[in-house]
């Protein structure tokens, strides 16, 4: 029954490196403190997306933060992916509740009241960063995507996340005394959000696949006036999530279109990598 209501958990080596860490230092209650907070914050994404039958393969676990891997790749609605990001910031808040109620109840003493309050705040804090995979850089992502195309989204919030990350750590080394936990985290944002760029083609990928499956919530029509010489791929990247897209195409004084359907037909079962637009039109 507990494999069933829970996911599969990992432990991130950077987690693992903090156990050892703590256990040298005499630190360990302060690491069980941080390891309950990140918990619960990731129990909060994981039943939402429960709740809306999301496919999840496990949630990992690192220090101050975890992911949650599934096999959504902005194929859901935004309202879906708002609802699942926010619910586990608002963990924080029961966390909060849960802790005076801990304290008035003579069972949590004053010292590790004070010390749950201070970590849950900046566990709370550390995860609204706009870097990915922070759960403030997939609401940044959520923005974006909204207003542009889901490659281009993707892009700029690697970036984003990647400058952001760099930036920190040099703020941290000159503006604020150094430690090293603060480093090796943003070190490891940067190295993470460094390897999603390397396979940000992959990801966009599976976005495309997903939509060629049906498996992609659809909203408004669009209309994509493209000139025929276009490349499928070309044509890919300008695709909007909740949106079905047409392809219009002037020739002269005709406008043709075809279906986003078409197109990712060709790409994915008929393996037409090289095609362009105008290709499938004339084969449709």
């Amino acid at each position: 029954m507990f494999r069933k209501m829970f996911p599969p958990l990992h432990f991130h080596p950077v987690f693992i490196l903090f156990i050892f860490i703590s256990i040298l230092t005499g630190t360990f209650m302060e690491l069980l403190i941080i390891f309950t907070i990140v918990f619960i914050h990731e129990m909060g994404h994981y039943f939402m997306a429960k709740a809306f039958k999301w496919r999840i393969r496990k949630v990992m676990l690192w220090v101050f933060g975890g992911v949650m891997e599934t096999e959504e790749h902005g194929n859901r609605s935004i309202k879906e992916d708002v609802l699942v990001t926010i619910a586990g910031p608002i963990q924080h808040i029961f966390i909060y509740l849960l802790l005076y109620i801990l304290l008035i109840s003579g069972i949590l003493n004053e010292a590790i009241f004070n010390t749950a309050i201070s970590y849950n705040t900046v566990i709370l804090i550390f995860n609204l960063l706009p870097i990915w995979p922070l759960d403030g850089g997939k609401l940044l992502f959520i923005l974006m995507s909204v207003k542009y195309p889901y490659r281009k989204a993707m892009d700029a919030i690697l970036l984003i996340s990647m400058i952001l990350s760099i930036l920190f750590i040099v703020m941290h080394m000159f503006f604020y005394p150094f430690t090293l936990s603060f480093t090796l985290i943003m070190l490891f944002l940067f190295i993470e959000n460094r390897l999603e760029w390397k396979r940000r083609f992959f990801i966009f990928l599976r976005f495309l696949l997903e939509r060629y499956r049906g498996n992609n919530a659809v909203g408004k029509p669009e209309v994509l006036h493209l000139p025929g010489n276009i490349s499928l791929m070309e044509a890919f990247s300008l695709f909007k999530r909740e949106k079905k897209h047409t392809i219009a195409i002037k020739d002269q004084h005709t406008v043709h279109r075809i279906d986003e359907t078409d197109c990712l037909h060709a790409y994915f079962h008929k393996k037409q990598y090289n095609r362009q637009i105008y290709d499938i039109l004339n084969d449709s």
